[in-house]
């Protein structure tokens, strides 16, 4: 067995000293049928270890209900990985950021008022608890016991949230108990107070930063004064949100970057060596006084794209760390073209209308308290003697279509800080409302979704509410099973679409999605995430193993209305307008 220690200046991996060179692949980003391909990817840039967070909304997303199998298989990850002759860094949280749903949080543990991310001791029992389960998988595939675990992290950025070391110690004191017996590291951004709050001694310190490398590694080295410096995470894209652009790094300036910390002597884990994809509804959601919601792609602008090709910066950095590793002489084979059609898309009509099937209640009720994963819940309410006027909402979150007796009315938009819209006379009020992804960073952790507070119209307080959630993929699924028949009407509102095509065989595909609105598409049953016209991203990706020979259907969930009912695949990504 290989040991994996913390000397006096380096790493030490069977007693020598060793420069950490990793990159970031998050296993629930990608398709399990291609995680070998991206591991091997990184091993033939020169990467010797590859690091990923463990998202807890993805293996328990309700209470009790704990799936490692299928996309949540990160022991087959693990050992993925040690079968390429790499090692592996795990970070689990629980609380991982990563511009994913609820910072990896499930909802049933942030719903209501309780302390998140602390010691508080209903909270602390439910960390534990996730925890061994992860370490279960974790712990006997530590490099000590045969496998390719070397460092596990603790929490997540701790000192940008909070400063309580009673939590911290405990998360520790189970870590061990559970069998972790590799190096435990914290990360935090290189300054003073979230070092000093986001860490304990006996934990290794290690900074996160994409730039200004000797700068940052030097305030790093006055909080950890002795054993390997780490950048463990290198940011060399950034993340995308809704109605902004696509961002990208310079590839020279990443590679120059990414060469000054190599030349210092200190490890680095590239984050994202692969993005991958918020598939279905798994985007996070950024809250700095304005909602802003992250789009589908996890492209990152990262040296493998989001279908897993290598991109200039794969080659930069490649030629960066022959400088001080070796580096294997194969390159990853060229991708197959992208098949390249259009088909027509036949409408299914309505799929929003579901009949209300709970009692009403004397206000609407939050996702939260419906205990609600989808994405869709739609508000009811009787107008009083049939008549209009303005109606004022408390919050929306996140974005709202107004309709009275099914004539839409408008749109009232969290992100515009929208609260008030006037409504005809009519019997019946509808707020469709859709969850657009939940807060993953800092104190809005856990936040009620839905129509928040009491909703007025022309100041009186209206009640006696149905709120009807609605199952995105549920519905896509009904749609989908439904055999091949005429068109249905189209309809005013949200509406259903369905396109069959043929294929010689499963491919990666790029479904171009400029001249829809705003909705869900689903091939073959996958969820591949949401659209909308609001961009930057305009394709959709479609990973090949959602895809089969012969025949495959798409379905697709229009809120608003198609531009053009048609469904064309493009050769390639189309990620938006970038800033220059």
């Amino acid at each position: 067995m290989t040991s994996f220690s913390i000397g006096e200046t380096d790493f030490l991996r069977a007693g020598l000293p060793h420069q950490v060179i990793a990159g970031a692949i998050h296993y629930f980003r990608v398709h399990p049928d291609q995680w070998q391909d991206r591991i091997r990817k990184a091993r033939l840039m020169g990467l010797n270890t590859i690091e990923t967070y463990v998202a807890w909304n993805a293996h328990e997303p309700r209470r009790g209900e704990w799936d490692a199998t299928g996309w949540n298989d990160l022991g087959r990850f693990l050992d993925l990985i040690q079968a390429e002759g790499m090692d592996a860094i795990v970070r689990p949280g629980p609380y991982i950021c990563a511009e994913w749903h609820n910072g990896g949080l499930p909802n049933w543990l942030t719903a209501g008022e309780r302390e998140l991310r602390s010691s508080e001791p209903t909270f602390l029992a439910d960390v534990s608890e996730y925890l061994r389960r992860v370490y279960e998988i974790v712990a006997p595939r530590q490099i000590d016991r045969g496998g390719s675990v070397v460092l596990v992290q603790i929490e997540n950025e701790y000192g940008a949230y909070g400063s309580d070391k009673a939590y911290l110690q405990a998360l520790v004191a189970l870590t061990r108990e559970s069998g972790i017996t590799v190096p435990l590291t914290t990360v935090d951004q290189p300054t003073d107070q979230m070092l000093d709050d986001g860490s304990l001694p006996e934990l290794h310190k290690t900074g996160s930063f994409g730039s200004r490398s000797a700068e940052r590694l030097a305030t790093l080295r006055r909080h950890q004064p002795t054993g390997p410096l780490m950048c463990s995470e290198f940011w060399d894209g950034w993340f995308d949100w809704w109605g902004g652009v696509h961002h990208t790094t310079e590839v020279t300036a990443a590679a120059a970057d990414l060469d000054e910390l190599l030349a210092a002597g200190a490890s680095v884990n590239i984050y994202m060596f692969h993005g991958g994809t918020n598939f279905g509804l798994t985007n996070g959601a950024n809250h700095k006084g304005r909602y802003l919601p992250i789009v589908t792609s996890y492209d990152y602008d990262a040296p493998l794209d989001e279908a897993g090709n290598p991109t200039a910066k794969f080659f930069a950095f490649r030629d960066v760390i022959a400088k001080y590793a070796p580096v294997p002489d194969e390159l990853p084979a060229a991708a197959e073209p992208a098949p390249v059609f259009s088909v027509p898309l036949s409408a299914a009509g309505a799929w929003t209308d579901a009949a209300a099937s709970a009692p009403s209640s004397s206000g609407p009720v939050t996702f939260d308290e419906l205990e609600h994963l989808s994405a869709l819940v739609r508000y009811d309410v009787s107008l009083p003697e049939g008549r209009g006027g303005q109606l004022v909402l408390e919050e929306v979150r996140d974005l709202a279509w107004v309709s009275v007796d099914g004539r839409p009315v408008g749109t009232l938009s969290r992100t515009r800080h929208d609260r008030s819209l006037r409504i005809p006379a009519g019997r019946t009020l509808s707020i469709l409302v859709e969850e657009g992804g939940r807060v993953n960073y800092d104190h809005r952790l856990g936040e009620q979704k839905g129509l928040i507070g009491a909703p007025a119209l022309d100041g009186a307080a209206l009640t006696g509410w149905h709120s009807t959630p609605l199952d995105v993929a549920a519905l896509a699924a009904e749609i989908g099973s439904r055999a091949a028949e005429a068109s249905a009407a189209a309809t005013t509102g949200p509406s259903a679409w369905v396109a069959d095509f043929d294929l010689d065989a499963p491919a990666d595909l790029f479904l171009d999605t400029a001249a829809w609105s705003k909705g869900y598409a689903f091939v073959n049953g996958f969820f591949l995430g949401r659209y909308w016209r609001n961009g930057p991203q305009r394709t959709l990706f479609v990973p090949a193993p959602a895809t089969k020979t012969g025949a495959n259907r798409l379905v697709v969930l229009e809120l608003e209305h198609l531009l053009d009912a048609t469904a064309d695949f493009v050769p390639s990504l189309d990620l938006g307008d970038t800033e220059e």
